[in-house]
């Protein structure tokens, strides 16, 4: 048995550095591991205890919920009548809108496949990657390429007037302008919130407010000929 005063509590994110420590991995940096082979594992039950908690949660929320309320299902599907607008489910009404402005290749095949490639590829760049305020960093040349970025991708919108999704891509740019003239000293609460935020927090953000807008608008927005309606009008 080995001697207890070996093992000491600290704060640390290199395995290889402190291989006897009980270290407590910070919420701003991610556990760093330079060998590929060694006696220890990384192992993190809590987090897997949390998922396994909230798929439970969600299963038992979902039960109970569809003991309430129905479906909302159609009638039985008429062959000889095609509805008008025939609509995707709502998971899919997001690309459905995209299809209204872009060619089905590039709507149906090019954005998705280019969205699933990057799931994969990204998390190959760097798996150490410190959770660091996007602008605290090299500050004139990273707002330099944020802006190029942002107007270019405005500008690829606006010419093929894809203005639902300008709207979003719009606002989160307003945003990392207010992080990219804040500090984490700001007096605002916001202002210190949004200057501490990583690049990966922008890029979810953007891409969740984009599925959120293209669906609403697909959902309620949208009538005969995908043409645009009112929600509150007949």
């Amino acid at each position: 048995m080995s001697d207890p005063k070996d093992f000491v509590a600290g704060v640390d994110s290199d395995q290889r550095r402190s291989p006897t420590r009980v270290v407590f991995v910070t919420r701003r940096t991610s556990a760093q591991v330079k060998v590929t082979q060694e006696d220890q594992v990384q192992t993190f039950p809590e987090v897997l205890f949390r998922a396994a908690l909230a798929i439970e949660l969600l299963a038992i929320s979902l039960v109970v919920f569809s003991l309430f309320f129905n479906a909302p299902l159609e009638g039985i599907a008429d062959p000889t009548h095609t509805p008008n607008p025939a609509k995707a489910p709502w998971y899919f009404l997001g690309l459905q809108e995209l299809l209204h402005y872009f060619p089905p290749v590039v709507a149906g095949v090019l954005v998705p496949a280019l969205l699933i490639i990057a799931l994969i590829v990204i998390p190959y760049f760097n798996i150490n990657i410190e959770a660091n305020g996007l602008f605290l960093k090299d500050r004139t040349r990273r707002v330099r390429w944020f802006y190029l970025a942002a107007a270019g991708m405005l500008l690829f919108l606006l010419l093929f007037h894809v203005y639902v999704a300008a709207a979003p891509t719009a606002i989160v740019a307003l945003g990392m302008i207010v992080a990219a003239n804040s500090t984490p000293d700001s007096p605002s609460r916001l202002r210190r919130y949004l200057a501490l935020k990583p690049l990966a927090y922008w890029i979810m953000t953007w891409f969740l407010f984009e599925l959120i807008v293209l669906t609403a608008v697909g959902t309620w927005f949208r009538g005969p000929g995908w043409s645009w309606v009112w929600p509150w009008r007949s």
